[in-house]
């Protein structure tokens, strides 16, 4: 074990020699300052998980025999024991440590659990999914922590090397015509065109990488998710991975209301149950987001589910076809989710928080879908400014 150390200490030498992006997510200075003890990074593949911890390893300024960071994706970790590795580190005078790609680690709970409690060892972890490590014994017993895809204020952030602040969801809903002309004065920049850039390539940090190869990245981060993500993790065969893949594909070029889990059991020939499983997978590793009926909440009426892709961005790796409705749903929904529940309704096309209805559209949209309804706003397409209860959909790229 003590070799292994040595080498692991070596190889996170070489990645903090790699360059790092100046840029931090909104959630860096929350993860610096946290007093917990063990603190766990999920989220989908691509938003920049591995690149926050190594930029709060660099601010630590602490020597390799201190902090260290490990992969456990790299041959060096295959059948290690984690807990054994922890321990020699911590006995070699370890004060935190950094893991990536956790789940690579049969029974790593195992392994973390006893490390919080026999080793006055400060970790950090991330997984390449959140298939496994969002267990919610795992959750109450650790400061668990989720990075979703980028906002359009964080896109702008990097692309135009500006700063801006976020919003709650109140603060747009009381101030947004003040909010949003502050946005437009301090960016110097046309909003739709930056909200524009954001549908086709704004969710993921490696864009900014090669914009070149944005597709191409984007395509095998998918498949990466499904047939590591999902085919290892929960044993699903390539056949059947095959068809999970056709099942995104469909949702691509579907509308949402002509889209179910039930219609979709039928055409697949697949048990609504094994189907429902399916669908578990998908939304877990962040390729699929799954709405319930608000009568859901009561089980008061049989109602099917609504399915819309993770983020807009994932269309254009998918499908050719889309539709500028479900675009403009799947960027609402996409950010929304991040903090807030969402039900989609008959009257009104989403209920958030149980409190608030909205009715998504373009310019022309009016009041007539959500006539009567008690704290109802429109969240419209193709403007800039707002007034009263019609929002501008992008405005609500700046929750975080």
């Amino acid at each position: 074990m003590e070799d292994i150390l040595e080498k692991a200490r070596q190889l996170s030498v070489l990645k903090l020699s790699q360059k790092t992006p100046s840029y931090k997510r909104f959630l860096y200075n929350t993860l610096k300052n946290t007093k917990a003890k063990i603190i766990g990074i999920y989220g989908a593949r691509g938003v920049g998980k591995t690149t926050l911890m190594i930029q709060l390893l660099k601010s630590l300024n602490l020597n390799v025999r201190e902090a260290i960071y490990i992969s456990c994706d790299h041959p060096l970790f295959t059948d290690i024991n984690l807990f054994e590795f922890l321990d020699e580190f911590y006995k070699k005078g370890g004060k935190i440590i950094f893991i990536d790609e956790i789940h690579k680690i049969k029974d790593f709970y195992k392994h973390i659990k006893s490390a919080y409690d026999f080793l006055n060892l400060r970790i950090y972890f991330s997984g390449s999914s959140a298939i496994s490590i969002t267990d919610p014994d795992f959750s109450r017993r650790f400061s668990m922590y989720k990075l979703p895809i980028l906002s359009l204020r964080e896109y702008i952030e990097i692309a135009y090397n500006t700063k801006l602040k976020p919003y709650t969801l109140e603060d747009i809903l009381k101030n947004h015509e003040i909010i949003a002309q502050s946005i437009i004065t301090s960016i110097n920049q046309k909003i739709l065109k930056l909200y524009d850039e954001y549908l086709n390539f704004g969710a993921y940090p490696f864009y900014f990488e090669d914009p070149d190869k944005y597709i191409d990245r984007l395509t095998d981060m998918i498949n990466a998710s499904l047939y590591y993500d999902i085919g290892e993790i929960f044993n699903v065969s390539s056949e059947k991975i095959h068809s999970l893949k056709k099942l995104l594909s469909t949702i691509c070029v579907s509308k949402p209301l002509e889209l179910s889990v039930e219609k979709l059991a039928n055409i697949s020939g697949i048990t609504k149950s094994t189907f429902y499983k399916y669908i578990d997978y998908l939304v877990k590793t962040q390729l699929v987001i799954h709405i319930s009926h608000e009568a859901k909440r009561f089980k008061a009426l049989r109602k099917p589910d609504k399915l819309y892709l993770a983020n807009p961005n994932l269309f254009n790796a998918l499908c050719l076809k889309k539709d500028i409705g479900t675009i403009r749903e799947t960027f609402f929904v996409s950010l929304l989710s991040y903090n807030h529940k969402l039900h989609y309704l008959d009257k009104g096309d989403f209920l958030i928080d149980e409190k608030y209805v909205f009715e998504i559209g373009g310019r022309k949209k009016d009041y007539s879908q959500i006539k009567g309804l008690k704290n109802s706003y429109l969240a419209i397409d193709d403007i800039e400014i707002g007034f009263e209860r019609k929002i501008p959909l992008w405005l609500f790229g700046f929750l975080y």
